[in-house]
């Protein structure tokens, strides 16, 4: 009786961990949208404009740009209105894509990445690995968003700033 009910559920969750980990290992492995990736110099891109100087969190000084080119025009059949990189020491650190309502694009990603997590405060799907996170949600009416968010960089943010501040007590 035991090794009838045990051993066939020890293989479903060991395949349910598997596929799961396998998805988020995509994640990872792709680290952006198309050929724009997390941690990359921003200058390397095609079609990348400076924006407009920002401050990160009302602290942190970071770029601003916008990415136009044909290669970044559609996902699928989806038309991709605008992109946006963020970057902090020359090195991107979020991206944003905003594209045309279609439903068939949250299928999608879920087809790669595995079942999204949501969250009901920000009304926001999401999947979560080690490094970065994606986010989709509704941007508007008509218009769906992706964000992609690099935790190395974020992390970078954050002990620079504690080294100006242990910089400024070794001063006094």
């Amino acid at each position: 009786m035991f090794r009838t009910i045990f051993l066939p559920l020890a293989f479903l969750l060991f395949t349910f961990v598997t596929v799961h980990s396998q998805d988020i290992s995509e994640l990872e492995k792709r680290n952006g949208f198309k050929d724009i990736k997390l941690g990359m110099i921003p200058d390397s891109l095609k079609g990348t404009k400076f924006k407009k100087e920002i401050k990160e969190r009302d602290e942190f000084p970071a770029k601003l740009y916008t990415v136009e080119h044909d290669d970044y025009s559609k996902i699928g059949t989806a038309k991709v209105d605008k992109i946006e990189v963020k970057a902090y020491n020359n090195m991107i650190y979020e991206i944003t894509v905003v594209t045309d309502k279609d439903p068939r694009l949250m299928k999608a990603l879920e087809s790669i990445y595995g079942k999204s997590e949501y969250d009901i405060k920000r009304e926001t799907y999401f999947w979560k690995s080690e490094n970065l996170i994606l986010k989709f949600r509704s941007h508007s009416k008509h218009q769906l968003e992706l964000v992609y968010i690099s935790f190395p960089v974020l992390k970078k943010m954050k002990e620079d700033k504690d080294q100006k501040i242990d910089d400024i007590a070794d001063g006094l």
